[in-house]
C-alpha cells in the first residue's frame, strides 16, 4: 500500500511502463478518459436528493470510491505527462481563489466572484 503522493506516482509510472501504455497517454486522451470517469462518478448521484447523496450504502460507497480513484489516477497521470506538480498547482490556485473570493465577500455565499457587488 502506498501512502504518499510520490509513492503513488511511482507506482502509477511502473504500472504504465509494465504495460507499455505511455504510447496511449497523450494529454488529450488522458483528459478525455478522466472526464468519462468523472461522468461515471456523477451517475451515482444523479436524481438523488442532497440528503441521499450523503447517505450511501456500503456498496454504493465502494462504487463511488472506485470512480473517485479512477478520476484521480487519470488526473495524476496527466500531471506526470505534462510535468505539472499537482501540490504546487493546487497551492497556487488556492492562493488565487483567496484573492477572487475574499472572506468578507464570499463567506456563506455561493455566487461567482464576478457577481460580487
Amino acid at each position: 500500500m502506498t501512502d504518499s503522493l510520490n509513492e503513488l506516482k511511482q507506482k502509477l509510472e511502473d504500472f504504465v511502463a509494465e504495460r507499455d501504455w505511455a504510447q496511449f497517454h497523450s494529454p488529450k486522451n488522458l483528459a478525455m478518459a478522466m472526464i468519462v470517469e468523472a461522468a461515471e462518478l456523477v451517475e451515482h448521484f444523479q436524481w438523488n436528493t442532497e440528503a441521499e447523496s450523503h447517505q450511501l450504502s456500503p456498496e454504493k460507497r465502494e462504487q463511488v470510491g472506485h470512480e473517485l480513484a479512477d478520476t484521480f489516477v487519470y488526473l495524476l497521470r496527466i500531471s506526470q505527462v505534462l510535468n505539472i506538480d499537482l501540490i504546487e498547482a493546487a497551492n497556487h490556485k488556492i492562493a488565487l481563489n483567496a484573492i477572487k473570493y475574499p472572506v468578507e465577500k464570499a463567506r456563506g455565499k455561493n455566487n461567482k466572484y464576478t457577481d460580487y457587488q
